[in-house]
């Protein structure tokens, strides 16, 4: 299982529309194609799994910068986490759980927002979720992963 940085092309996006998770990241770099002259294999912050040429799995990993980071202490960069989703034909084959590994090995903190109904994998994965916080976490339901060394932030 090779998780591979995908190329911002048309054959990309076109394999997007495969997944449920089809929206306004990838409509808005389908207009970059549009309005713009942009290289093929410009680098995009979405990773995949391909059996075959077929895009199975995706996700989105995203740098935070420190100076916005209110989950882990020391304060520092992460990596937020958006939109994994494995096809519903390859589900339940350790394909999302290669696609968190990959992300793991940045040695970063990872956050994300999961779906409904996904908790449980993410907590296999070693997620927690962290102290709610009224103004950081409205509206949302943030896991988090923390590799060695990190801590959740305390209140201050």
């Amino acid at each position: 299982m090779n998780v591979e940085r995908l190329l911002i092309n048309y054959k990309t996006l076109e394999q997007f529309k495969r997944f449920k998770e089809y929206g306004n990241q990838e409509l808005s770099m389908l207009e970059d194609f549009q309005n713009n002259i942009i290289e093929n294999d410009s680098e995009s912050p979405f990773y995949g799994i391909y059996m075959g040429h077929n895009l199975i799995a995706r996700m989105s990993l995203y740098k935070v910068k420190a100076k916005y980071d209110a989950f882990f202490h020391p304060p520092q960069d992460y990596l937020e986490l958006w939109k994994l989703e494995v096809l519903p034909d390859y589900r339940g084959r350790d394909y999302g759980k290669a696609m968190v590994d990959f992300a793991k090995r940045f040695q970063m903190p990872i956050k994300t927002n999961p779906r409904i109904n996904s908790h449980g994998f993410w907590e296999k994965m070693g997620f927690q979720k962290p102290k709610y916080e009224m103004e950081r976490d409205l509206g949302g339901n943030p896991l988090i992963w923390m590799p060695e060394g990190v801590q959740e932030k305390q209140d201050t």
